[in-house]
């Protein structure tokens, strides 16, 4: 697993986020939520400037957003999504390089580093955001910044 393990500490911008939430096992929901959230891409696109994709989720209570970052506030919305303006804020941010597999046990041995260095996290979701394109990026040089939450 290609994952920095020397994490730096960034400012995430104020976000405008489209999304579908799921409430529960994460492991089991995330997938769930992506395949779903995918059919509405066609539409969210020929409405509104999407810039990139990321997931927030917490881990007690376990909740995860599936979603698109946009450059305003949504045109419309297909029913079941919903939009928020993300507020953005302090975070420590760790880079793993390779494919989505890698992702459940790369941010498990995030929250280790985090114990390890005594980061203090605040209560916060903590975010996914995915660099490259899946549909046009090698697995092998896909590139995900997961981002925790740093009082």
């Amino acid at each position: 697993m290609a994952l920095n393990e020397t994490p730096d500490t960034v400012h995430w911008p104020e976000t405008h986020y489209v999304f579908l939430e799921k409430v529960g096992p994460i492991p089991q929901n995330a997938p769930q939520a992506w395949a779903e959230f995918h059919k509405f891409m066609p539409e969210l696109q020929a409405r509104n400037n999407v810039t990139g994709a990321m997931s927030l989720y917490k881990t007690g209570p376990q909740i995860y957003r599936a979603g698109y970052m946009l450059a305003a506030p949504p045109a419309e919305l297909p029913p079941g999504l919903r939009y928020e303006k993300f507020p953005g804020g302090k975070y420590t941010r760790f880079v793993l390089q390779g494919p989505y597999p890698q992702l459940g046990p790369a941010t498990g041995r995030t929250f280790e580093l985090v114990a390890e260095q005594r980061i203090p996290l605040r209560d916060d979701f903590n975010i996914e955001h995915y660099v490259n394109d899946p549909r046009k990026t090698p697995e092998a040089e896909l590139i995900t910044e997961i981002l925790l939450p740093t009082a």
